[in-house]
């Protein structure tokens, strides 16, 4: 059958001489391998729709196994993401994590809007560090791990201070620390934040100014749920590591519609 599907390019590969093996994130029907004949040629009409971070129409002819892309249209080539060095492995990384959590074949609105809204908000000139924490933390259920960031993971309070825990699976109340002498204390300020990279659409938003001390405590809190809870590697995180360590490669500070200060 012949299906017209939303959908973003998560990768592409090289098959044979003249054809890719190209990867889509769709909205209705998940994730979907197809084939591209002749996209690796220059004159092909599925060469410039093929490329990744594209986010268009597509066409398939789809029944099992592999679908074959017939043609597509674009909505948004994601020309600031293809252009910027940051905004390109940022991305990049997005697209692995949400390609290596998602199952094929079945339908995944939810991790759609999480690609599509994170990528807009990074073409629209948003710092994609802090883009980067909210795919994380939102794509977690999809690895089996679901913190409990609404309340006390023990007592189910939801008053007090709190720190997080890696053993308890989320946030801890001050009456609840001696569960865990390994917790990490947290601030109002980072529980809030960590509250609202779980929980609020990244389009609902607008501009997040964070602190490079703050991004990097609650990435490294993410980081080790990813790395020591589900075992997930990401070859993209290198580059991104590489990135960090040359200062004049960072992004500037834009100006923004609005504006969440840190109150730390």
């Amino acid at each position: 059958m012949l299906y017209k599907w939303e959908a973003i390019v998560l990768k592409a590969r090289a098959y044979g001489e003249s054809n890719k093996i190209v990867t889509l994130l769709t909205r209705e029907a998940g994730k979907v391998a197809t084939m591209a004949r002749g996209a690796k040629k220059p004159s092909s009409r599925l060469a410039s729709v093929t490329q990744p971070f594209t986010y268009g129409m597509f066409m398939v002819q789809h029944h099992t196994g592999m679908g074959t892309l017939q043609q597509g249209e674009h909505l948004n080539s994601m020309r600031h993401i293809r252009e910027d060095i940051i905004a390109t492995a940022y991305a990049s990384y997005i697209m692995e994590l949400i390609e290596r959590v998602v199952e094929e074949g079945k339908p995944e609105p939810y991790a759609f809007d999480v690609l599509l809204q994170s990528l807009q908000a990074i073409e629209d000139g948003y710092d994609p560090e802090a883009i980067t924490l909210f795919v994380e933390w939102k794509m977690l259920p999809f690895t089996g791990v679901q913190p409990i960031l609404h309340a006390c993971a023990s007592c189910s309070a939801v008053d007090g201070e709190f720190a997080f825990s890696f053993t308890q699976g989320g946030f801890l109340c001050h009456r609840c620390y001696a569960q865990d002498p390994y917790i990490i204390r947290l601030t109002p300020t980072q529980l809030k934040l960590i509250r609202m990279f779980y929980t609020v659409p990244i389009d609902q938003i607008g501009k997040l100014e964070l602190k490079k001390e703050t991004k990097y405590f609650i990435k490294k809190i993410v980081t080790t749920i990813y790395e020591e809870q589900t075992g997930i590697r990401f070859k993209t995180k290198k580059f991104i590591e590489q990135l960090e360590r040359t200062p004049e490669l960072q992004p500037r500070p834009i100006p923004a519609k609005t504006e969440m200060p840190e109150d730390e």
